[in-house]
């Protein structure tokens, strides 16, 4: 196997940090690989990057989405950086299997990495082959793209290819490359790595990279450091706030897990919970519950903290009045964090108005959900369908609940809550069904469609993927997929895949 170069180039590559010093990644083109065969082409997304779809799917465009081909205008390169991994400081890590082909502007003018993961070995591989087995391929082609479908900030899945080679796990399973698409691949650990090093000249470099990338509006201001930090903490306050919204858990919150665009990335053993509790642990190196769904804003909370040490001398060159301006921006998470969160539960509840004790109403429910084991999505979306008043369509809500009365008295004050309200049954339905999905990634059925890829069968994978393309629309024909698992098909631990 040898690498092909292209001369002619469907990609329109414009690309930014390899202009960036050496320091900052490797030179690395993938490895070949022995057959490519494509699994599934994100037709809406090649489109919106400018690729021709068909030419993605002929020989020449799976050659270069599984790393035999080199397209013209394509710089590939490996990132640098460290990390904080479940609190444990590694001082470097980087793309071990990932290899960036460049970057692209999409018919909105908006910049976009091509990462091909699963693209052989790199210098950061480390004890790794730098290869990916089909079944954590499949698992993030699904949950990614169900996420940009239930409006999460996310990086994305144009392509996924098999390999025609074995990579050697607990056992041996299919190889597979995802050609993952992400507004940048700049993390937390990435800030990280120069800081560990006292190279401040790239530690700035790399944040002037960012600002103009992803935070053009405060380039102009005294200190746009402080602004960096400020509206990384939004983003990132907003982004978890969605992902609780969902019962989403990411399971590897490391500060190398977390971008600086606030898109959600890295779908390793993430999981999205059925019955509500708060305190669900799926991955299966998650041995303490650090990651668990509840921790997951304070953990956030701490990476933020992390990447504000990072940034210090930015901030200002008196290291105490840095410190002090870091500390307060840091603690203001909390306060940002509930408004946000708030505001989530205010749209999953129906309400619009802003009242006080909207944050305790929806915990109250989240407490009785948790009490009777109550499957999160079904609750919220039985929810959206209840009128203002009493009725019969109450016996579908209320089934749900082992605790009649409780539920019942908690319907009352929500209805009581209603009346403040300014739209009619009608609106607020619709608002409802707008912000409580019907269809999730739910993990039985993802192992589902992982088995039967293995068996070299696409077909459920295919379907599954077209029904989380609308998670919040009624899908008659698809009712078996709104049912969480029966006991004997419950999943309890999730794997990194790695």
């Amino acid at each position: 196997m040898s690498l092909i170069l292209n001369q002619s180039s469907h990609f329109s590559f414009n690309n930014s940090y390899i202009k960036l010093p050496s320091q900052f990644y490797y030179r690395q083109n993938p490895t070949p690989v022995r057959k490519p065969n494509l699994i599934k082409l994100n037709y809406r997304l090649a489109e919106q990057l400018k690729i021709d779809p068909n030419f993605l799917r002929s020989q020449e465009g799976i050659e270069i989405i599984s790393g035999n081909r080199i397209a013209s205008g394509s710089d590939p390169l490996s990132m640098v950086y460290a990390g904080h991994q479940f609190g444990t400081w590694v001082p470097q890590l980087g793309d071990g299997r990932a290899v960036m082909l460049g970057e692209v502007l999409d018919k909105n003018n908006k910049r976009y990495d091509i990462q091909l993961k699963g693209a052989g070995l790199t210098p950061f591989s480390r004890m790794g082959d730098g290869r990916a087995c089909l079944g954590p391929v499949l698992r993030e082609y699904i949950i990614s793209e169900a996420m940009f479908a239930l409006n999460i900030p996310t990086t994305r899945a144009l392509a996924a290819v098999t390999t025609g080679e074995i990579v050697q796990r607990e056992e041996n399973l299919p190889g597979a490359i995802l050609t993952r698409i992400a507004s940048s691949h700049i993390r937390i650990g990435t800030f990280q790595y120069f800081a560990a090093k006292d190279d401040l000249k790239s530690v700035k470099q790399l944040a002037d990279h960012v600002i103009d990338r992803h935070y053009n509006g405060v380039k102009e201001l005294e200190n746009p450091y402080i602004y960096l930090l400020k509206e990384l903490i939004k983003r990132q306050s907003s982004l978890i706030s969605k992902w609780l919204g969902v019962g989403f858990i990411h399971g590897v919150m490391n500060t190398d897990n977390m971008t600086l665009s606030g898109e959600t990335i890295d779908y390793g053993p993430c999981a999205f919970m059925d019955n509500y509790n708060a305190n669900t642990v799926y991955s299966s190196i998650d041995q303490f519950g650090r990651y668990a769904y509840n921790n997951q804003a304070q953990i956030t909370k701490w990476n933020l903290g992390c990447f504000a040490a990072s940034i210090l001398p930015l901030i200002n060159k008196d290291t105490e009045a840095s410190i002090k301006i870091a500390k307060e921006l840091i603690e203001e998470f909390d306060d940002i964090f509930n408004e946000d969160w708030t505001s989530v539960l205010r749209s999953k509840l129906g309400l619009k108005e802003e009242y006080s004790k909207d944050l305790d109403l929806g915990s109250r429910l989240l407490q009785l959900m948790e009490k009777d084991s109550v499957d999160f999505t079904n609750a919220f979306r039985n929810l959206s369908f209840l009128s203002d008043e009493k009725n019969k369509s109450d016996k579908n809500f209320n089934k749900l609940f082992a605790d009649k009365l409780a539920i019942n008295n908690w319907l009352s004050d929500w209805r009581d809550r209603l009346n403040n309200e300014k739209i009619g049954n009608k609106e607020r339905k619709s608002f409802m069904l707008s912000c409580n999905p019907a269809y999730i990634p739910r993990n039985h059925r993802v192992e589902e469609a992982i088995k039967n890829a293995l068996n070299e069968d696409y077909d459920f994978f295919n379907k599954f993927c077209e029904i989380l393309s609308h998670p919040f629309e009624e899908q008659p024909l698809n009712k078996d997929y709104l049912n969480p698992p029966l006991p004997n098909e419950v999943v309890l631990q999730t794997f990194c895949g790695t």
